[in-house]
């Protein structure tokens, strides 16, 4: 990995020097546009909007549109002098428990690497915090934007995740959330059992992007001159539910099917021993007793 920032934690009177490392990375499949006829690139030209002129890199500026219409220009002067007090510190504001951090906040993760320096005043903040079950929110300045972020501790090792800040999160103003909607006990309980039933902890690895490898094995069938096969699938049709509980007792049937394979298949055993207890035939002395009894009848 190479380190896209460099700066330190500031903790009380203690300064830790680090090096900051995108944690993810977007594993996607990207495409250039093409012409379709040969696959040559498409290229593109910043061109001015008002005469059509194309305009050169260095003569490019961001404006920042007013509600009448009208641009205010501003150069790299006008952003080299604001204010951000951040811009090689990550600051300490305070410690809290993680679970009152709200995950909708969350913008990007970053791995911190302490400089050589640093290593005791950062394993000795890493042990600390992680003792104290608790996580830190700072404030950090990366790309000339500042950020809350949260900083705790995932496999040894400091992890940042940058934040939104309060007034980005929108408030759902949704109509049905001032609709009086009725909802059964049973309806509940039965919605609860299926959570149940899809219960367990928690393991990332069991997962994988299905689009991400269809479409890769798409591409490799065409660069081996493969014909490329579409595999079926079951898609569930669109439509309102009728019955609320018939969905979900189904839903729960399913899900006890997928989770619990070994108790559906009890059943598969037991039955050659129902086919052997079918009735016998009778034996010879208690057909000559049923012959008698017909007889004196």
């Amino acid at each position: 990995m190479r380190s896209i920032w460099k700066g330190a934690i500031s903790f009380g009177l203690v300064t830790i020097p680090v090096k900051l490392y995108s944690a993810t990375e977007e594993k996607d499949v990207s495409f250039h546009q093409v012409r379709r006829s040969d696959g040559s690139r498409i290229k593109y030209k910043r061109v001015s909007a008002v005469d059509g002129e194309e305009v050169a890199y260095g003569d490019i500026a961001k404006g920042y549109e007013l509600p009448s219409g009208e641009t205010v220009v501003l150069t790299d002067d006008d952003f080299k002098d604001l204010p951000l007090t951040t811009s090689k510190a990550i600051d300490v504001l305070q410690f809290v428990p993680l679970e009152e951090v709200d995950p909708i906040y969350f913008a990007k993760s970053y791995y911190l690497e302490p400089e050589k320096t640093g290593t005791k005043p950062y394993v000795l903040l890493r042990d600390a915090l992680e003792q104290s079950g608790k996580v830190a929110i700072v404030k950090v300045a990366l790309r000339n934007r500042e950020s809350l972020a949260t900083l705790r501790v995932r496999d040894g090792v400091f992890v940042i995740e940058t934040m939104l800040w309060p007034d980005e999160v929108r408030t759902p103003t949704f109509d049905f959330l001032d609709e009086d909607v009725e909802v059964r006990p049973q309806e509940l309980a039965m919605a609860g059992s299926l959570i149940e039933t899809l219960s367990g902890d928690f393991d990332p690895a069991q997962y994988s992007d299905s689009y991400r490898e269809a479409l890769q094995a798409v591409i490799d069938a065409k660069v081996e001159g493969r014909e490329v096969v579409q595999p079926e699938s079951a898609q569930p049709t669109s439509g309102t539910v009728v019955d609320l509980m018939a969905a979900l007792r189904a839903s729960v049937d399913a899900a006890k099917a997928k989770t619990q394979p070994s108790a559906k298949k009890a059943p598969a055993k037991k039955a050659p021993a129902k086919k052997a207890a079918a009735p016998k035939k009778a034996t010879p002395a208690k057909a000559t007793k049923k012959a008698a009894a017909r007889k004196s009848a």
